[in-house]
């Protein structure tokens, strides 16, 4: 008796020396994703991502909803990052229905926005540790996320998928004391991912299999479309708070972190750089911010697009640029949406980079990608 195997998943010599050989979809290594590659003894020779194993068709199901009911399931594409995927969206509804945000719910979002930002990245050096053997660097960074997920869920009353941005403001005013807590708590955060340079950045089993390896020129980056960290851990200077400054971030003081070697090593250190970063950008916000005043404008039930419109808003989240385009028929429906996430485009990427690698390489390579699969196909 024989067992056939489905198309694409047998082993194929494809000549006496390349063995093609597939990796995931359901693979610790690979996420929910099968990365198909072609190897020469220890050697990959040639890499085929194929995404698309937790498709969830986000983008039709929200021509089929309303633009207030769009929030809750608009964030599922990135769970702990459900901040800065629903931002571009409600930037774009609220210039097609026509809404003035009050000030200082524009502070409130950028806070939000940046303390998802860490809570994600954490996630990610979490996985990111425990797939180069470094079980500290994951148990340290899941329970230091902690911190940040307290403090989201003092804010919006979620831990998880928090639905706190909403077109016209954000759902709900901060508690009474919040400023203090955020601003002890976020001191502290920072305080510990500094420790992480010692016991991880600096460790020489990370240097040895990340310094030097899967390296993407500056120019590459650019042809290849690439963006957020693995962009500029390629030498390149761009970052959408800075570039096309959204809410309040043009009155704040943001830095952008560079580094040009582009390997893997690079792409690894600087989203730890940028949490660093965001607590700075959070410390400002929360000085800066009114004390008082309205987080929300009122909107009428079911608002309508004003007429035959589009629009096209993107910001700045842990995995680079995150766009939405909206194209608005007047009606209390989005006619169409459509979005461009980082995960994506930095996925394109990778057939460029395992090129050449070893194949006990392939992790480390792959997840300094910053990928996150479930964006990627949404």
């Amino acid at each position: 008796m024989t067992t056939e195997l489905p198309p694409g998943l047998a082993l194929q010599k494809v000549d006496e020396r390349i063995m093609t050989l597939n990796v995931g979809p359901q693979h610790p290594g690979s996420g929910h994703m099968r990365i198909i590659v072609q190897i020469d003894g220890d050697y990959i020779v040639a890499c085929d991502p194929d995404p698309g194993y937790v498709h969830r068709g986000e983008e039709k199901m929200a021509e089929y909803r309303n633009y207030i009911t769009n929030i809750p399931h608009l964030e599922r594409p990135v769970i702990h990052d459900s901040c800065n995927i629903l931002y571009p969206y409600v930037l774009g509804v609220e210039e097609i229905v026509g809404i003035e945000v009050p000030e200082r719910a524009k502070y409130v979002r950028v806070i939000a926005s940046e303390l998802n930002r860490c809570i994600y990245t954490m996630y990610w050096l979490a996985i990111y540790g425990i797939f180069l053997g470094h079980s500290t660097m994951f148990m340290w960074p899941a329970g230091d996320r902690e911190l940040l997920i307290d403090l989201m869920e003092k804010m919006t009353g979620a831990r998880v998928t928090h639905a706190h941005f909403v077109p016209g403001g954000v759902r709900n005013d901060l508690p009474p004391n919040f400023e203090d807590v955020c601003l002890r708590q976020v001191n502290y955060f920072e305080k510990r991912i500094k420790e992480y340079a010692a016991v991880f950045y600096d460790n020489p089993i990370l240097i040895s299999r990340t310094r030097d390896t899967g390296v993407l020129s500056r120019q590459d980056a650019i042809r290849l479309g690439t963006t957020g960290s693995v962009l500029r851990a390629s030498g390149v200077d761009y970052d959408l708070r800075l570039k096309e400054p959204y809410d309040v971030y043009d009155e704040l003081d943001v830095h952008t972190n560079v580094m040009k070697e582009g390997d893997s090593y690079a792409r690894s250190r600087v989203p730890w750089l940028d949490m660093m970063e965001s607590c700075n950008i959070i410390r400002q916000a929360l000085q800066k911010m009114p004390k008082s005043g309205s987080v929300r404008t009122k909107l009428k039930p079911n608002p309508k697009g004003k007429g035959l419109n589009s629009v096209y808003k993107r910001v700045e989240s842990g995995r680079g640029s995150l766009g939405c385009y909206i194209v608005s028929d007047g009606k209390t429906e989005p006619y169409r949406l459509k979005m461009s996430v980082g995960s994506f485009r930095n996925l394109i990427a990778l057939p460029y980079l395992l090129k050449g690698e070893k194949l006990g390489n392939m992790p480390s390579v792959y997840w300094s990608l910053n990928y996150w699969p479930v964006e990627a196909d949404r």
